[in-house]
């Protein structure tokens, strides 16, 4: 499930901007966005679980070509939430000049992460290994093949690969893509296993689901976000608000879902077609209109309170559960047996144990040591007034 964590080292940092509060009555100084918050937490929380449990769970975790599994949604709204909060932290920028070069450095400082988190313990921290041959590093986050002039949809021959091999060259792409749990690839598809006898060749060959022209297609989902951030700003009330963004959601969402099943534009989060980005972001617009609606409308707050101090926080919770640099450290510290960590005693004794099932254990444990643990962190962190931000 490393995909998850390139999916999202690239683009997230852009979420811990302060969001002045839109309201119907100006306040007497900024407040943030208790709905975007959550959005953002909610984000980051189904990126953990995602990464730690979706071995466990297929349907959790991306899908191995067409379709749209939970793992596939995280980037879509990651970016949603990017395109809300440059609408939002920029409207107070009114010098042009000043704004581009805010983007420009925000930017590098993406890209720096990106690459820094790469040689981290964020690969294995339950094996201890650690660092990044500069050799294979991915840059944006194949075994060469037969094709002809025309190209074709599927994992071999499309045009997305093709730029992406001419381009960063095969060292410098995921060695791990989800199309390995194919049943083209594996009899134990879904899961991921043993190929094969017959696999095709490019079952054995890199992929960049982040690669140059998916990241083009990429930058709509977060215009999407940048559309519905204005109109925040713009509209003057909620039902005028919930008018512009409900109907919005549920066009682009119908959309994706008849492009895809008419078998006219698949829906592809590796390819990131034009179907997966109405899917993904009519599916993020009608979830942040629903904790809108909750949040900011009804009141209901302290039902949500750790998926808003995950998202106050993101860039730390990303980094340190995500990323497992703090499951890695802890994993440092053994007794006579690598596999002896707090982290292993605590999944084998205390629910993988308990349940007699690893899926479910495996699944608790995400819910609860890291998603909860992290939650209740930041929470803490927020009532001190600390926050990790770029």
């Amino acid at each position: 499930m490393a995909e998850i964590k390139a999916d999202t080292t690239t683009h997230h940092q852009h979420l811990n901007v302060s969001e002045p509060d839109i309201s119907d009555h100006k306040p007497s100084k900024p407040k943030r966005v208790a709905s975007l918050d959550i959005f953002r937490g909610l984000t980051v929380s189904l990126m953990i679980l995602v990464d730690d449990a979706g071995g466990e769970w297929p349907v959790i975790g991306h899908a191995p070509w067409n379709g749209c599994n939970l793992a596939d949604f995280v980037m879509p709204f990651f970016l949603f939430i990017v395109g809300m909060a440059i609408a939002l932290s920029l409207k107070r920028i009114p010098d042009q000049l000043l704004a581009v070069k805010r983007v420009i450095l925000r930017t590098l400082k993406l890209l720096f992460w990106g690459l820094l988190l790469q040689g981290g313990f964020s690969h294995d921290p339950d094996k201890l290994t650690y660092g990044v041959d500069m050799k294979e590093i991915r840059w944006c986050g194949i075994l060469q093949v037969t094709c002809g002039l025309r190209g074709k949809l599927d994992p071999p021959c499309n045009a997305v690969g093709y730029i992406d091999r001419e381009v960063l060259g095969i060292n410098h792409m995921y060695p791990r893509p989800a199309w390995k749990r194919s049943k083209a690839c594996t009899e134990n598809s879904p899961y991921a296993g043993p190929f094969r006898h017959d696999a095709p060749s490019w079952c054995h060959a890199p992929f960049e689901p982040e690669g140059i022209v998916s990241s083009i297609s990429a930058i709509l989902s977060t215009i999407i976000g940048v559309h519905f951030g204005h109109v925040l700003i713009q509209m003057k009330g909620h039902p005028a608000r919930l008018k512009h963004w409900i109907p919005a959601g549920c066009a682009l969402l119908v959309l994706g879902i008849i492009l895809h099943f008419t078998h006219a534009i698949p829906s592809n989060k590796q390819l990131y077609t034009f179907s997966y980005v109405c899917i993904t972001s009519g599916a993020a617009a009608l979830v942040f209109s629903a904790f809108y609606i909750l949040v900011d409308i009804w009141g209901i707050k302290y039902l949500f309170l750790p998926l808003e101090w995950i998202g106050m926080n993101a860039m730390l919770v990303y980094v340190m559960a995500a990323e497992g640099i703090f499951a890695g450290f802890i994993n440092r510290w053994y007794y006579e047996d690598p596999h002896n960590t707090l982290i292993y005693w605590i999944q084998k004794h205390i629910f993988v144990g308990v349940w007699h099932s690893r899926r479910v254990g495996i699944l608790l444990y995400v819910l609860f040591a890291e998603i909860l643990f992290w939650g209740i962190v930041a929470g803490i962190l927020h009532r001190l007034g600390i926050y990790w931000k770029l």
